[in-house]
């Protein structure tokens, strides 16, 4: 009997895995109905901007230069140094040119030669005036010689002491003293001492000392692409971030936007600048990156969607709203102001609208 049982069974269990393994592949065989996600538009502020690159500057500065030729004997400030105009920022060790020197020398050797003739004349004639010999006009004339003769000497001594050492004893006149000329922050001094500078001068622009800025008032400078450039105008509201400052961003107005563009990397840029609102007490670098948010346009709390949502045929936009679950309708839309991620609807929709999401699957879900 127990014999007879066993075959039964063994039959029994393939038969019921064969039947099982069919079960299992037909089941797997077949397609699971896809299920939509929706979403319905919202409320939100849509700002178009544009963007440009730069670095927060300040607005005025000034290069200090060099107006003699020498070394730099003594820096008095460094970088970072509070300055008012009229202060020393270095004093120039002169080195005479041989040219130079040489007519200075000569033209004093010649001053003194004119002033001892012009004396020996002067006296001889005032011994005659006093004999009644010569009149009162010829003195006058040797008078005025002699004191121009004076006046050449001390000139001639002055001019070759400016060529020796770039100033002249107790008269105040110093060309080998640097000073500033405007008042601010020293931003850098690219000479060290014993380097050697260059005057400015008509076919030289001169060794630059010193950069000197007024840090409170600072402005964004950066560039605009071409396609961007038409949209802008003087007085529009930017948002400036610094590069170096994550936390903070501060408020700007465009004020200059460049009429000529420059080639760089083979598009067209415009050069703009934005005033920058610090407030009190805050202290930015100068040269720091930044990018200047200018706004175009807003509209506020106003019914908008993704733009992934939105599809378009023949040049016109719609969505595809649910009528039913999931079962959806197209429908058309007139579209308003985007940011490049969502966009403003103005007609075709309301917001219990739910609109078929296309490009994801819900996974039997709904939002």
């Amino acid at each position: 009997m127990i014999r007879r049982a066993v075959p039964l069974i063994v039959a029994l269990v393939v038969c019921g895995l064969f039947g099982w393994t069919l079960y299992f592949l037909y089941n797997k065989s077949r397609e699971k109905p896809v299920v939509f996600a929706t979403q319905s538009a919202e409320a939100r502020t849509i700002i178009e901007k544009t963007v440009a690159a730069g670095a927060i500057v300040p607005r005025r500065e000034v290069t200090i230069k060099a107006r003699v030729s020498g070394v730099v004997e003594k820096l008095h400030v460094e970088p970072g140094q509070y300055v008012k105009a009229g202060d020393p920022i270095a004093k120039i060790k002169i080195i005479p040119d041989v040219v130079n020197l040489n007519a200075a020398e000569a033209r004093l050797s010649a001053a003194r030669i004119s002033l001892k003739t012009s004396e020996t004349e002067h006296r001889r004639i005032k011994e005659l005036v006093g004999q009644r010999l010569v009149g009162q006009s010829e003195f006058a004339r040797v008078d005025l010689e002699y004191n121009l003769a004076k006046q050449e000497l001390k000139a001639a001594g002055d001019n070759l002491q400016l060529v020796k050492e770039g100033a002249i004893r107790g008269s105040g006149k110093v060309s080998n003293l640097v000073q500033s000329t405007v008042e601010g922050m020293v931003l850098e001094v690219p000479v060290k001492e014993g380097a050697s500078v260059i005057e400015t001068n008509n076919f030289n622009e001169g060794t630059t000392i010193a950069a000197v800025a007024d840090m409170n008032d600072m402005i964004f400078q950066g560039t605009v692409d071409e396609s961007e450039v038409g949209k802008l105008e003087q007085g529009m509201p930017a948002t400036i971030s610094i590069g170096a400052i994550d936390d903070k961003k501060f408020a700007g107005t465009l004020e200059y936007i460049s009429p000529k563009g420059i080639a760089k990397d083979g598009t067209i840029e415009f050069e703009v600048r934005a005033k920058l609102d610090l407030g009190r007490g805050t202290f930015i670098r100068a040269n720091y990156s930044a990018n200047a948010d200018v706004i175009l346009d807003r509209r506020d709390r106003v019914l908008s969607l993704n733009e992934s949502l939105i599809q378009f045929e023949k040049g016109q936009a719609f969505v595809e709203v649910e009528t039913r679950p999931q079962e959806f309708e197209k429908r058309p839309l007139q579209l308003g102001l985007s940011d490049g991620i969502y966009v403003e609807v103005k007609s075709g929709i309301d917001p219990s609208a739910k609109i078929k999401v296309t490009n994801s699957l819900a996974n039997g879900a709904k939002h």
